[in-house]
C-alpha cells in the first residue's frame, strides 16, 4: 500500500429523504438499510481498507456522531475521527481535511467520499480508484469518478465529458449539471457522453489546497491563518473560530465547477448513492409480486411493488395497496407512493414546521 494514499469518509449528514428510519441523532450511515448485518459506515471502511493504509483512513463528521463512529468501528483511532462544529456543506469540510494532511505529509494524495453509498464489486471499485490516484499524482488534475447511467435518474446530478479520452479511458469534464428533471435526463442518457455524478473526488492535497487559493479566497485564508494549530490540542478552538465564517457550499460549487482540470473516469461497479426509499427497494431481494420487505412479521395480501421496512417485533399487514413506500418505527408511520420520494425531505421540513424536532 502506498503511505502517502489517504482516504476522508465524509459521514455528518442527517439522511432526511430516509426518515423515519433515519433520525437527527442516529441517521441513515449508521444503519443497516439493506439488513445485511452491517451499517452503511461499515461497508464504506471495510472497502477502503483493502488498498489505504488503516492509519490513513479518516472520518469526517459532526461533533454528535463521534461516540457512534467509535462504537460501529472500534478499531480507528480517535484522532483519526475528525468531527466539525457544525454542518456547513463538503467545501470546508475538504478543506480542513487538506490542511490537516498537508502538515504531516505534504505527497499525500487524497479520495474524498461520502460513508452512505453501496459499491458491489469492489475489486472494480479498488482498480479504478487506484487508476485515479496514479492520473492525479501524475498531471495535478482532479479526478472524479462517474458511473455509467442504466437509467435517466431525475435523483442523480450528472457529469458531461469530452468524446475523446486523454488517457486509458480517463476524460476531460466539460459540465457538471444538478438533479435534471425527467426528460433532461432521459437526454442526458441517451447522449452517451453524461455519467451519474458518485460525488467521489481523488487529487493531491497540495493542489486542491491552491484550488481554494484560487478560487475560494475568504475561506482559504480562514483555514491558512489558523493551519499552525491543526494537529495540536488548539485545533479544536480553531477549527470552532474557522466554522462560523465559512461559507455553506459544496465542493462541486466551490471548486470542481470552475477548475480547468477536472478529468471524470466512467466506472461500472454496482453503484448506487442510497440516497431515497426508491434505491434501498432496487437493491433489496423481492417476493414474487415485486415487494421489497425488511421486517420478521410482515404478512402481504395482493400488495405489489411496495417497499416495506418494519422492526422484527412489529406485526405488519398489507393488502391491495401498490407502489407503496411503507416505513414504520416506534414513534413514527411512513406512507408515501413511491413516485413521491424525492418530496420526503420536503415533508420531514414541514414535519419540523408543525410539530418541531421531537421526531426528527
Amino acid at each position: 500500500m502506498n503511505e502517502h494514499y489517504y482516504v476522508a469518509i465524509m459521514a455528518g449528514g442527517i439522511g432526511s429523504r430516509f426518515w423515519p428510519k433515519s433520525r437527527t441523532s442516529y441517521p441513515k450511515q449508521f444503519l443497516d438499510i439493506l439488513n445485511t448485518g452491517k451499517t452503511l459506515i461499515q461497508w464504506t471502511y471495510e472497502r477502503y481498507l483493502d488498498f489505504i493504509p488503516a492509519e490513513n483512513i479518516y472520518i469526517v463528521t459532526s461533533n454528535e456522531y463521534v461516540g457512534i463512529i467509535q462504537d460501529q468501528l472500534p478499531n480507528i483511532k480517535l484522532e483519526n475521527i475528525v468531527a466539525e462544529p457544525s454542518r456547513k456543506n463538503t467545501a470546508p469540510c475538504i478543506a480542513y481535511m487538506s490542511f490537516k494532511l498537508l502538515i504531516n505529509d505534504p505527497e499525500a494524495s487524497l479520495i474524498v467520499a461520502p460513508s452512505d453509498h453501496i459499491v458491489l464489486d469492489n475489486a472494480t471499485f479498488k482498480s479504478v480508484a487506484l487508476k485515479a490516484l496514479e492520473f492525479a499524482n501524475q498531471t495535478g488534475s482532479f479526478v472524479t469518478l462517474g458511473i455509467k447511467p442504466t437509467h435517466p435518474n431525475t435523483g442523480y446530478g450528472y457529469i458531461q465529458h469530452e468524446a475523446d479520452a486523454v488517457e486509458n479511458d480517463i476524460y476531460k469534464v466539460k459540465t457538471f449539471t444538478e438533479k435534471p428533471n425527467l426528460e433532461l435526463a432521459k437526454t442526458f442518457v441517451t447522449s452517451g457522453d453524461f455519467l451519474w455524478n458518485a460525488g467521489i473526488f481523488i487529487w493531491r492535497v497540495q493542489d486542491v489546497i491552491k484550488a481554494f487559493e484560487t478560487y475560494q479566497p475568504e475561506m482559504y485564508e480562514l483555514f491558512a491563518n489558523e493551519k499552525g494549530k491543526f494537529n495540536t490540542r488548539e485545533e479544536k478552538e480553531a477549527i470552532e473560530s474557522i466554522y462560523p465564517l465559512c461559507t455553506n457550499i459544496s465542493i462541486d460549487y466551490a471548486i470542481m465547477e470552475k477548475a480547468n482540470n477536472v478529468y471524470v473516469i466512467p466506472s461500472s461497479f454496482g453503484w448506487s448513492d442510497l440516497g431515497t426509499w426508491n434505491s434501498a427497494y432496487d437493491n433489496l431481494e423481492k417476493d414474487y409480486l415485486g415487494n421489497a420487505v425488511t421486517g420478521k412479521n410482515v404478512m402481504v395480501i395482493d400488495a405489489v411493488k411496495c417497499m416495506v421496512s418494519v422492526d422484527d417485533d412489529k406485526l405488519i399487514l398489507l393488502q391491495g395497496v401498490e407502489d407503496l413506500i411503507i416505513i414504520d418505527t416506534k414513534d413514527a408511520l411512513l406512507i408515501c407512493k413511491k413516485e413521491n420520494e424525492q418530496q420526503i425531505k420536503e415533508y420531514v421540513a414541514e414535519l419540523k414546521r408543525n410539530f418541531g424536532e421531537v421526531y426528527l
